[in-house]
């Protein structure tokens, strides 16, 4: 993607121009340009010089962007010269427009209609009056003939903007009001009554109050780019390097992978890198949204931006410049800001006409009066109020200027938009599939349950496990010797390691005592008492049906226990698909795991679906049929989840952490959360809603005001506009659109949502064609929880013949969905059988 700055754009039609010239260029794959920023993204294999040689003869200036992220002064210059140089240029044109205005004003309204005092050797000469108001109209058409230039410049390249509106409205009040004085000089005496029908003040006011709207719309971009320009500030400008064993500050650009530096207390982390030594308290809110510092220590990775709130720490250098964290995450919000949503298309096809068919109008408005038998000054207030009261400016920022604040607020909350599209896509799903590990789950073993036998305490069980597991590679080796560090407890030395792949491990103490590890089938082999093996069983079992993975223990013959490990639920899982329910999507929870263990976990999480076994290449195909359905947000770690990320409508990377640039990714959660996905939406939602507001008023000001500017209610309702106030109408509807935009800065991504009842929320599977289907209504008594209704659900389905048991324990029911007619007693016999009491079936 190469990026361009194109200068000389004043509205919608001078991008939609640059547009169409540079796709007409061999080798242009796409482009995108921002009125907003009056940026150019190209992507294609074609040189710069070709592309800028495009836009020039599409009358616009460009120049190719070589600024690098690692570059902050330049970027912050570059950006800031966007919007601040134009601001202070507009302020100085518009102070000094006023002061010539005002002259301009006393002589056409102060003297001529309210009698305010002139000397009377001015006062007496119409012409001299006339002539006054000529010269302070040139002195205002001066400091504005940017508007003339820029409009001149387009109109021979035959592509008309807004400046050609505006300089064809000024300049013809002007050349009409010049003719008139001319025709002052002819007749003397007639001269005075002449004086009213000069309109340079309408000349001049129209230039002066479209610079307000100009400046006022200036002033408002700027502010759509508050958060872009803050992740900029982020950055430091130095890095304390230790070389040779002394600090030395260095420029951030000079700084290499692998570089040793110093961060102390309450000063920022110049690029991302690795804690060697020390201890810190970092606040990592600017990037993540956290407001809560968080802890660091010796090989810990920290990023850059990030603030070292409290300690000191030494760092080795991972990734720098554009590599690092936070200039991803620029180039993320920066590029968003850059692109178009497919929402836009319409009002660029309607900008590529505008201008042509507003000036046919005027023209069309003017004859029609003159025909009507009306006076040419009549007619040329008609024609003058059509060209200045249309607005292409609020058509071109009604999409753009949404996105920027979208993708800004989504930045600060960690919530990173690649594209316009994805903004908005990420709203209109109606699926939302969940990988399971990493996702839904932690993506990493834990200890849940603690079982030891009669002869033996939890203490000594998790000692004794953790002795031997502490040879062990095995992820659940590695829980249970990571939950025993974390409780302190102590293991004790062993000999003799050794392990039997898929079965366990065995290992002695030092005094020749076995302790082994594993399987039922393994352990129960070397226990001499099998007594209480058969119930520690049936425990197992009941602990696999919740999806857990049971490991049993054994010293010197006798058992020691059981421990169960899991993969557990992120804390926020639950409440965050309860969420999205809640806002009428369906969520299907996708996994390679077996089914037991995926129908427990999504049983606990309550998603309305789950397919369990799938293969990474295999839920890319799972999408697609979802797709059919509805669209679809597909969520993952962004690695084995690629291609399925890549298939679906958006695709949302989460736990992404420092690895932020997930290619197949549309979208990146930084602080992992899952809740921050109901954010997302809600963001979307809400960006959406604001383009197509600013999108409504921008069509509605133009379709009422042309009609009322070219006078055609006056023989309605005597209805009628003058120049001047089509002037000041045009200036405040582009002021309006993107004000209307920044309201986005207060939306609250927090808000909870209504949740429905999971039975309301269930989008419910289609039976196969041509199948007889049957449903009945089970009432149940006894369920308490999400884990209660998974068991209910489970023994159900595995009857033959029910398509889909949809359970409630909120409702004490189950809809049991058939192939074919299964007798009552069957479903109550399995329902019972997980110690639940059917009430009654329908």
């Amino acid at each position: 993607m190469k990026n361009f700055t194109v200068t000389g754009m004043s509205c919608a039609a001078c991008s939609a121009r640059v547009e169409k010239a540079v796709l007409s260029l061999d080798g242009i794959e796409s482009c995108s340009v921002s009125l907003l920023t009056n940026t150019l993204s190209v992507s294609g294999n074609v040189p710069d010089e070709k592309i800028i040689a495009a836009v020039i003869s599409a009358g616009y200036g460009a120049e190719a962007q070589k600024a690098k992220v690692t570059d902050q002064d330049s970027r912050k210059k570059q950006n800031d010269l966007l919007f601040k140089q134009e601001t202070h240029n507009l302020l100085k044109r518009l102070i000094s427009s006023v002061f010539f205005l005002a002259a301009l004003m006393y002589i056409s309204m102060g003297h001529i209609m309210w009698g305010w005092y002139l000397p009377s050797s001015f006062a007496e000469n119409p012409v001299g009056l006339g002539l006054a108001q000529m010269l302070l109209c040139v002195a205002v058409m001066l400091i504005n003939k940017k508007f003339f230039v820029s409009g001149a410049l387009a109109f021979f390249h035959k592509a008309p903007n807004m400046d050609s509106l505006v300089a064809l409205g000024s300049g013809a009040s002007f050349v009409y009001s010049v003719c008139v004085l001319f025709s002052m000089t002819a007749s003397l005496s007639s001269a005075s009554h002449s004086l009213h029908d000069l309109y340079f003040e309408s000349s001049a006011m129209i230039l002066t109050l479209i610079t307000v709207g100009k400046l006022l719309e200036s002033v408002s971009k700027g502010r759509t780019t508050t958060a872009l320009r803050a992740l900029l500030d982020l950055s430091p400008k130095t890095a304390t390097l230790l070389v040779d064993g002394k600090e030395t500050v260095t420029p951030i650009e000079k700084v290499k992978i692998q570089d040793i530096f110093v961060v102390k207390s309450g000063e920022r982390i110049p690029v991302d890198a690795r804690i060697t030594e020390g201890f810190a308290s970092v606040d990592e809110s600017a990037l993540s949204g956290e407001s809560l510092p968080c802890d660091k220590g010796v090989g810990d990775r920290v990023s850059a931006g990030t603030v070292n709130k409290s300690g000191y720490i030494k760092c080795v250098a991972e990734r720098v410049g554009e590599d690092t964290t936070l200039a991803q995450i620029i180039k993320l919000v920066s590029d968003a800001s850059s692109t178009k949503a497919p929402v836009a298309k319409l009002a660029d096809k309607v900008s590529g006409v505008f201008v042509p068919s507003v000036m046919a109008l005027s023209l069309v408005s003017g004859i029609v009066w003159l025909i009507a038998g009306e006076s040419i000054g009549f007619a040329l207030a008609r024609a003058v109020s059509v060209l200045v009261i249309s607005c292409p400016c609020a058509l071109g920022l009604a999409t753009p200027v949404a996105i920027m604040v979208g993708s800004g607020i989504g930045a600060k909350n960690g919530i990173l938009f690649k594209t316009a599209a994805a903004l908005e896509n990420c709203g209109r799903a109606q699926i939302i599939a969940l990988d399971k590990t990493g996702t839904v789950t932690k993506g990493e073993m834990s200890v849940t349950d603690i079982i030891p036998s009669s002869d033996f305490n939890k203490e000594q069980l998790i000692s004794l496990s953790a002795s031997i597991e502490n040879k062990s590679e095995h992820p659940i080796g590695r829980a249970i010797v990571r939950f025993a560090n974390e409780n302190d407890l102590k293991t004790i030395p062993v000999t003799d390691f050794s392990s039997v792949a898929g079965k366990g491990i065995s290992a002695k103490d030092v005094s020749g005592r076995e302790i082994v590890g594993g399987s039922f089938d393994f352990v129960a082999e070397g226990v001499r008492d099998k007594q209480p093996l058969e119930e520690y069983k049936k425990t197992a079992e009941r602990l696999a049906e919740s999806g857990k993975t049971a490991m049993f223990f054994s010293f010197d013959g006798k058992l020691v226990g059981v421990i169960a490990v899991a993969d557990t639920v992120k804390e926020d899982s639950a409440e965050a698909i309860r969420e999205l329910q809640g806002m009428g999507a369906h969520v299907v929870m996708l996994t390679g795991d077996n089914p037991k263990t995926a129908h427990a976990i999504g049983s606990l999480v309550g998603v309305n679906e789950v397919k369990a076994s799938v293969l990474p290449n295999g839920k890319a195909a799972e999408i697609k049929e979802l797709q059919k359905q509805g669209k679809v947000i597909m969520v993952g770690d962004g690695i084995n989840d690629s291609p399925a990320l890549a298939v679906a409508d958006t695709g949302i990377a989460i736990g992404a952490g420092t690895d932020i640039a997930i290619d197949s990714a549309d979208v990146v959660l930084v602080k992992s959360k899952l809740t921050d996905l109901t954010k997302a939406i809600r963001l979307s939602r809400a960006t959406l809603r604001n383009i197509r507001e600013n999108l409504f008023w921008a069509f509605i000001y133009n379709v009422v005001g042309i009609p009322l500017a070219a006078g055609v209610w006056i023989p309605l309702f005597n209805l009628q506009l003058s120049p001047t106030f089509a002037a000041l109408a045009m200036s405040l509807s582009s002021f309006c659109v993107v004000t209307n935009a920044l309201r986005l800065n207060f939306i609250n991504l927090s808000k909870r949502v209504k949740i429905k009842k999971r039975s309301e929320a269930v989008v419910r599977q289609e039976p196969t064609k041509g199948e007889l289907t049957v449903t009945k209504i089970i009432r149940i008594d006894g369920m308490m929880c999400p884990h209660c209704s998974g068991r209910v659900k489970k023994a159900l389905e595995s009857i033959e013949s029910v398509e889909l048991a949809e359970v409630s324990h909120e409702e004490g029911t189950a809809r049991v969905t058939l192939r074919a007619d299964v007798d009552s007693s069957i479903l109550k016999n399995a329902v019972e059988a997980q110690g639940y009491n059917v009430i009654s079936i329908d």
